[in-house]
């Protein structure tokens, strides 16, 4: 069932299925009470580098990757209906609502940000790098 990890190893890549940070999952999964931080960090990035550890994270992701999309699909679905409900009605504010909210969820819609910064405005530190 392991495929050849250790069960320190599987634990790890349970617990970065579940959504744990890696270093979170180390600490979950090892002895790493008297590690420093940044040697839990650079272990936990090691194990991820390990290509049986990332193949089995992504076996243990791939049914929740599905399950996920399935809801999109589902949520896209009952956009539609709801558009084409509010349609039928006449009630045309509503039915556009459905449509934008459709667009989002689907990522047709692109938030551009408009960052202008005057250099002025900038804290001396970081002027004499502009």
């Amino acid at each position: 069932m392991n495929n050849g990890l250790t069960p320190k190893q599987w634990r790890f890549c349970q617990e970065i299925a579940s959504g744990k940070s890696q270093s979170d999952a180390y600490r979950a999964s090892f002895d790493a009470g008297n590690m420093k931080a940044a040697t839990i960090h650079k272990r936990a990035s090691e194990l991820m580098d390990n290509g049986e550890v990332a193949g089995r994270i992504e076996e243990l992701r791939k049914p929740l990757a599905e399950k996920a999309l399935l809801t999109l699909e589902k949520h896209l679905n009952d956009l539609n209906s709801l558009r084409n409900g509010a349609v039928q009605n006449m009630q045309f504010g509503a039915a556009i609502s459905a449509e934008i909210a459709r667009g989002k969820a689907a990522g047709l819609y692109v938030v551009k940000v408009d960052a202008n910064v005057k250099t002025s405005e900038l804290p001396a530190s970081v002027d004499e790098f502009v």
